[in-house]
């Protein structure tokens, strides 16, 4: 667990620092304030796109917990489910 810990922290610095993961000056003058700097490309055109977005990052933030709350405590007992085998990998290393 630990060692994933530590190569997921790895991948995002590195991923933070590559300064191709930043806008570009052509960009950042085209972003909105809110994303300015962050993502390449015109942004959001309207209040609709504002919409969309906030639907997608509420989906994908629901996933996310979801998806570690039940690797976590799978709250299965039988001792052969898929969960407690990846639970017991993770123990191991």
């Amino acid at each position: 667990m630990k060692r994933v810990i530590k190569y997921g922290s790895l991948l995002v610095v590195i991923l933070l620092i590559h300064s191709n993961s930043w806008a570009c000056e052509v960009c950042k003058k085209q972003q909105p304030e809110i994303t300015q700097g962050l993502t390449h490309g015109a942004g959001p055109q309207s209040n609709w796109d504002w919409v969309i977005i906030a639907v997608i990052s509420a989906i994908t933030l629901l996933t996310l917990i979801y998806s570690v709350k039940y690797l976590i405590k799978p709250q299965e007992d039988n001792a052969n489910h898929i969960k407690q085998s990846i639970l017991i990998s993770l123990e191991n290393e």
